[in-house]
């Protein structure tokens, strides 16, 4: 709860602060419901406007918004750490993720440059929540071929709507439930708290090195409220346009040495001759990968606030966001391990790793089937991607004498079709490879020769992923108050139900083409995979005429057909989760020592429907496809499932004051969080021929975990905070794959036996032969138990009247699971270095965030382990302000041009890929009146 003796000083920093930034002027905000007792909400209001008339002590910008985050911080009962809008403007951050790697113990991830995922004490992105103004947000799938997770993608979300961020690290039994590491809460700027007719906008451009194109932004904020105060609209609208590229190489898989002698005399040689050991591994594939995306998001927010009096208040938002994600990614392949008979030499490196080797084979003239030694195919996949969201939430308040009743409401959908076009040309010349610099072809006569490239077999496809995901929700809270130590009691009811579902249609039937028919678009030249050591081939290479091409050749060269339903059936699944929770908290307080207990009751029904599909529909008619029409037999087909848990969230927060200005907390809670939508759909997806499978399992249960959090704080001067914390999770039920294996009917067995794939299987006992066979299932299981615990440290200080001020903090974070391994996206070390500078109508900051190595797959989206490396980031921001109303500023981003890493295992020695994305530049002119 917050005090009296603290209203008066946040109210006049929350009132001065209009003068700062527009979006600063929403710093009054709490989370949903407030904890503030109802007899002090008058007084409150009171006391703000008493607060903006004291105009001749105003602090605005960087050091203003740092108060004010940093008042937040003070004043709330749980571990909460905070960011105002003047910090998101003022410090080098395009999207809400990045700003919140200010915070202690947030760390980012940086797959595709544009941060998406936002782990919290080292914990998955897909266990902690985030909600605007109080709700969710529907979000749709942007990227096809990638998995569902309930993460938040800030990427999404314009940072100009903003008021204010508060990062929950420990629960209240008032806050919704789905989090293990936080809970982010973002409010948007409201109607009554700027004064009226306010408008305020920025303009400018963003351009990416390694693109060498520039793409126009720009945002208008209008706020307007009658003369009385007792109603007003604000409406925020925003055009973004972000060019993005990622380049780099990748690596799929390793092949023992031993493997290739057994067939290949001159590998056998080697290995005799000790140049080579059997136990080596070589890349099976490794490639030059290009990812180009141009990004187009529009969106408007307005928000519709009414209070007729001090007893009743209530605002009507909307949200209205297009995102257009249109890309193509193109992978080049030479594959040595594809015809080991083509391999001519390897070469050992350190760690038992094949460094290098060459490839034979003979390049095939305008032909689109091609036999050779030497294999390499260009993938290119073209994809559509228009995400569409929408949402309405009514919330209001009505004041009564010593109590206070809320109530909030609404609705939010994100749709979104994603397409791939794909086309896979093919060479046949031989090539020299090498793990640090790439590949080069032989013959770069026919290597960059588009007469050689060619569909070889295989004509390509296009495949269309409708994605629809919905939030509805209902929440009623209640609050009273007395007098005495236990001064509120507040109770509650919420009711949350999240549908999400996605299907697949593959459309075949493209006929094989030359690169000339595709469409030529000459040789590339990928300067970010020369900067990070590729070159040769890797770096220049035929490539197509790009997105629009790949869908040309696709879609206008004869007609398609959706003939094979298994992809439909292995890739539908449709889950709803609904969550109805009450809950009661009891504040408490007194000059000294405040905080609050209590618990949330939580019960979770779980409906999924996926496909499961009997043997008998699987097997091909004569010509081969697998048909439609198939008679599901009872228990088979589009089947669903419930499931019911019900659990008892205890939470409790305790704030003691040592002395005026050192704070010294503690926090136990229990928590849950939830496995991603699509893992808990029943479905089953085999490989017939290597007898492996994934599945679903809708008998998941929730994550569970035991929290315990302490911190002390020590406020020593405005601005300036030194604060130490220390946490520990203890996940009782951790949702991991376990491979298993299971006795089931081979889908396929009419075209594999009686031939050599079956007769094989048979005849190495994994199958008999009427088809039952031994598959090695992979699936998410309850049970695995895991521990995180760590602590933080962080500092924050303006540097008198020089101008000069500085955040950093630095995060220790040590994750085990019962099988020994760390927790998918738990940093062991992550630090913030921040100065800034701000004096007159200068202000600049620079920001170096380092987070070390990491597990970016396997327990949670049902990958194989994949580490990524320890990532560096260095930005900067500079600002100048003509005069009250005009005012420009210059951002660098990724001035490292840091390269992402990721590795097979926990040692860095089998490499899976690396990638660059350039740095960023934004220049931005900025009004406000």
């Amino acid at each position: 709860m917050s005090h009296r003796k603290t209203l008066l000083a946040a109210s006049i920093f929350a009132g001065l602060c209009l003068s700062g930034s527009l979006h600063a002027q929403d710093t009054t905000q709490t989370t949903p419901p407030s904890t503030v007792p109802a007899a002090q909400q008058t007084e409150q209001q009171a006391e703000k406007a008493n607060a903006k008339q004291l105009a001749t002590v105003t602090v605005v910008g960087i050091r203003a918004s740092l108060q004010q985050s940093m008042d937040t911080k003070r004043n709330a009962d749980a571990i909460v750490d905070a960011i105002t809008a003047t910090d998101i403007g003022k410090f080098p951050a395009t999207n809400v993720a990045e700003a919140l790697a200010q915070v202690p113990g947030v760390t980012l991830d940086h797959l595709f440059g544009a941060t998406q995922r936002v782990s919290i004490d080292g914990i998955d992105p897909s266990l902690n929540l985030a909600f605007l103004d109080g709700h969710p947000v529907a979000q749709a799938l942007w990227l096809y071929g990638d998995s569902p997770n309930r993460g938040f993608n800030y990427s999404l979300l314009p940072a100009e709507i903003l008021g204010q961020l508060e990062i929950f690290k420990s629960p209240e039994a008032r806050l919704p439930e789905g989090s293990l590491g936080g809970t982010v809460f973002m409010h948007t700027v409201q109607p009554l708290d700027v004064p009226s007719n306010t408008i305020s906008g920025s303009f400018g451009a963003n351009y990416n090195d390694m693109t060498d194109k520039n793409r126009p932004n720009g945002s208008v904020f209008y706020s307007w409220h009658n003369d009385s105060k007792t109603f007003g609209v604000d409406v925020s609208a925003q055009h973004y346009e972000q060019d993005t590229s990622r380049q780099g190489q990748e690596i799929f898989g390793y092949t023992p040495v031993s493997a290739i002698a057994a067939v290949n005399p001159a590998i056998a040689a080697e290995v005799a001759s000790g140049q080579l050991k059997g136990s080596d591994q070589m890349p099976t594939e490794i490639n030059s990968a290009n990812f180009e995306q141009i990004e187009k998001r529009n969106s408007i927010f307005v928000n519709i606030q009414y209070k007729p009096n001090e007893h009743f208040d209530s605002t009507l938002s909307l949200i209205y966001m297009t995102d257009s994600l249109n890309n193509i990614n193109t992978s080049l392949y030479p594959i040595a391990g594809f015809n080991y008979a083509g391999i001519s030499h390897l070469t050992a490196g350190p760690g038992g790793i094949v460094t290098s080797g060459t490839q034979v084979g003979t390049p095939c003239y305008q032909v689109t089937s091609c036999t050779s030694t030497a294999e390499s195919f260009e993938d290119n996949d073209a994809r559509a991607s228009y995400i569409r969201t929408k949402g309405v939430d009514w919330r209001g308040t009505f004041y009564g004498d010593g109590w206070r009743l809320g109530g909030q409401v609404g609705v939010s959908t994100s749709n979104n079709v994603i397409s791939q076009a794909f086309k896979e040309i093919f060479y046949g010349g031989g090539f020299n490879w090498s793990i640090p610099n790439g590949f080069n072809y032989t013959n770069l006569a026919t290597a960059n020769n588009p007469n050689y490239w060619a569909d070889n077999d295989f004509g390509g496809n296009i495949g269309y992923k409708p994605y629809h995901a919905r939030d509805s929700y209902g929440q009623l809270d209640f609050s009273k108050d007395f007098d005495g130590f236990f001064n509120e009691l507040l109770v509650g009811a919420r009711y949350a139900s999240h549908w999400e579902s996605q299907s697949l249609l593959i459309y075949r039937g493209v006929p094989n083409m030359t690169l000339n028919q595709i469409g030529y678009g000459g040789l590339t030249n990928l300067q970010g995979a020369s900067s990070i050591g590729l070159n040769g081939s890797a770096v220049s290479h035929v490539q197509t005429c790009g997105y629009n091409c790949i869908f040309n050749a696709v879609l206008d060269n004869g007609p398609l057909s959706a003939n094979d339903p298994v992809d439909y059936w292995d890739n539908t699944f449709n889950v709803q989760q609904q969550n109805t929770a009450i809950y009661g908290q009891v504040n408490f307080g007194d000059d000294n020592l405040h905080g609050n207990i209590g618990a949330r009751w939580v019960r979770t029904k779980i409906t999924s429907y996926g496909y499961y599909v009997p043997s008998s529909c699987q097997v091909p008619g004569a010509n081969g496809l697998v048909p439609w029409n198939c008679d599901f037999t009872p228990g088979t087909g589009y089947i669903g499932q419930t499931s019911t848990h019900n659990n008892w969230l205890p939470a409790f927060n305790i704030a003691y004051n040592l002395t005026p200005d050192v704070i010294l907390r503690g926090a136990a809670s229990e928590t849950l969080a939830y496995a991603p939508y699509n893992e808990l759909a029943p479905f089953f997806e085999a490989n017939d021929t290597v007898l492996t499978a994934t599945a679903g399992n809708p008998a998941i249960k929730p994550y569970r975990s035991l929290n315990g959090d302490i911190s002390a704080e020590w406020y020593f001067n405005n601005e300036s905070v030194i604060a130490i914390s220390g946490f520990y999770k203890n996940v009782l039920n951790y949702v991991v794959n376990a491979s298993t294996i299971q006795s089931r009917e081979n889908g396929s067995w009419g075209t594999l036996y009686p031939g050599p794939v079956g007769a094989q299987l048979v005849a190495n006992g994994m199958c008999t032969v009427a088809g039952i066979c031994q598959y090695q299932v992979s699936a998410p299981i309850n049970g695995g138990r895991a521990k995180v615990k760590g602590a933080a440290i962080s500092y924050q200080q303006a540097f008198g009247d020089s101008g000069f001020g500085l955040r950093a903090n630095y995060t220790y974070s040590d994750s085990s699971t019962a099988a020994g391994g760390p927790l998918p996206y738990n940093s062991k070390n992550s630090y913030t270095f921040a100065p800034y500078f701000e004096q007159g109508p200068y202000s600049a900051s620079i920001s170096y965030n380092y987070r070390g190595k990491y597990l970016a797959g396997g327990y949670v989206a049902g990958a194989p382990d994949a580490y990524t490396g320890s990532y560096k980031e260095l930005d900067a921001s500079a600002a100048y302000a003509f005069n009250k109303n005009f005012s420009v500023s210059f951002d660098m981003l990724n001035l490292l041009n840091s390269v992402y890493k990721q590795y097979l295992g926990p040692t860095n020695t089998q490499l899976l890929n690396e990638y660059v994305s350039g740095r960023e530049f934004m220049l931005e002119a900025h009004f406000k009146f």
